[in-house]
């Protein structure tokens, strides 16, 4: 549980976008303006990406609370739903993630590029682009595409697998400073 405990601090960091300790309305909006800014999205897809991505955020991230969200009220809310039931909790990530990956691929080709990575992660506050092309270069890319299977699957693992000992795509680059 501790393993599990320390990547979801990872990605409660990952999620702050505005890097200001806590994640609030400010993050869904600074991440969700760069990610449409960023794409040069028509007013149709921005439309859909603006609604979907503050969708995912209350839905996956502030779970049902207004305002700001605390470190350990994110923690607290993933350890009380881990430890309740481990397999609804592993479909809920899932569906997290799914969601997530789903607004982010805006040509609906189930595949993500390296831009379209670099995008979202610049979106979400994360601006080394070195890193972020390592993290994305993790995934071996086929003709610069990685399917979006794989991306989701990676990220499920890393929010759900309790064990250490199991590489992650996820916690390889965080670890080296995404």
């Amino acid at each position: 549980m501790e393993f599990l405990v320390a990547k979801w601090k990872i990605w409660y960091k990952s999620l702050d976008v505005n890097h200001d300790g806590t994640i609030s309305f400010e993050d869904v909006e600074e991440s969700r303006n760069k990610f449409t800014e960023l794409h040069g999205l028509d007013e149709q897809k921005k439309k859909f990406v603006l609604e979907n991505f503050e969708k995912w955020w209350n839905e996956f991230v502030f779970r049902g609370k207004t305002g700001e969200i605390s470190e350990e009220e994110f923690v607290a809310t993933l350890t009380q739903e881990y430890t309740a039931d481990k397999d609804t909790f592993n479909k809920k990530m899932e569906k997290c993630f799914d969601v997530l990956f789903d607004v982010i691929d805006t040509n609906k080709d189930r595949s993500i590029s390296e831009d379209e990575f670099l995008i979202a992660f610049k979106a979400y506050g994360h601006e080394n682009v070195a890193k972020d092309n390592q993290f994305f270069q993790a995934y071996k890319p086929k003709d610069g595409l990685v399917p979006l299977r794989e991306i989701v699957d990676s990220w499920v693992d890393f929010a759900t697998n309790p064990d250490a000992s199991k590489k992650s795509v996820v916690k390889a680059a965080f670890d080296a400073g995404v």
